[in-house]
């Protein structure tokens, strides 16, 4: 957890503790139902936690924040953010039993008591939030439209309430249609090759 503990120097030993119990758990879990590739589990404090917490060096959540992960897979972003805002809600949810049966338990483990992991498709998600984070689900123009009735109209953060998507690449003609998307290159603070086409887009609401 050298990386971690370097990067994020607000981390407190519980959440520390946590971070490091979560790799065991995500490493037991990923030999039964292969959430990630297992030939990435070897990078995973990188590629998977680290990533995670980038959406942390474009906006600090203030308390009481509501944030919804499409698509949350193994637990990403979802599972690292709450952790490293545990005043914060986070419901995590994913149309796949398995992986959402996985993140359950690696919560409960975790003993994580502001997260709510859900098995459901996106558009069957009728609660509103404050953020809907993501990690590579799918293009701007797709995604959009399953989550543009879902956000609150107050504000209790610095920013607008909006999406915030991990993406890597060239985005210039997936986000050719939303003119006031702003493009973050994570890059900027960490300097691990991994990240230098890896961006968060954000989209107000």
């Amino acid at each position: 957890m050298n990386l971690l503990s370097l990067y994020f120097p607000e981390l407190n030993q519980k959440q520390i503790d946590q971070f490091i119990e979560f790799e065991k758990l995500f490493k037991k879990w990923n030999s039964k139902i292969n959430l990630i590739s297992r030939k990435d589990i070897a990078n995973f404090q990188i590629r998977h936690l680290i990533h995670s917490l980038s959406i942390s060096k474009f906006i600090k959540f203030s308390p009481k924040t509501e944030i919804l992960d499409i698509g949350t897979g193994g637990g990403f972003p979802g599972l690292p953010l709450a952790i490293l805002f545990p005043d914060l809600k986070f419901y995590l949810i994913d149309k796949i039993g398995k992986k959402i049966n996985a993140v359950n338990k690696i919560s409960d483990a975790l003993e994580l008591s502001n997260v709510q992991p859900i098995n459901i498709n996106a558009l069957e998600f009728n609660k509103k939030v404050d953020f809907v984070v993501s990690r590579a689900v799918t293009s701007m123009d797709k995604f959009v439209p399953l989550v543009e009735n879902n956000f609150k109209t107050r504000n209790i953060n610095k920013i607008r309430n909006g999406i915030l998507c991990l993406k890597g690449g060239d985005l210039k003609e997936e986000l050719k249609k939303f003119d006031n998307a702003q493009v973050y290159k994570i890059h900027t603070d960490f300097p691990e090759s991994f990240f230098i086409d890896k961006k968060i887009v954000y989209l107000p609401f």
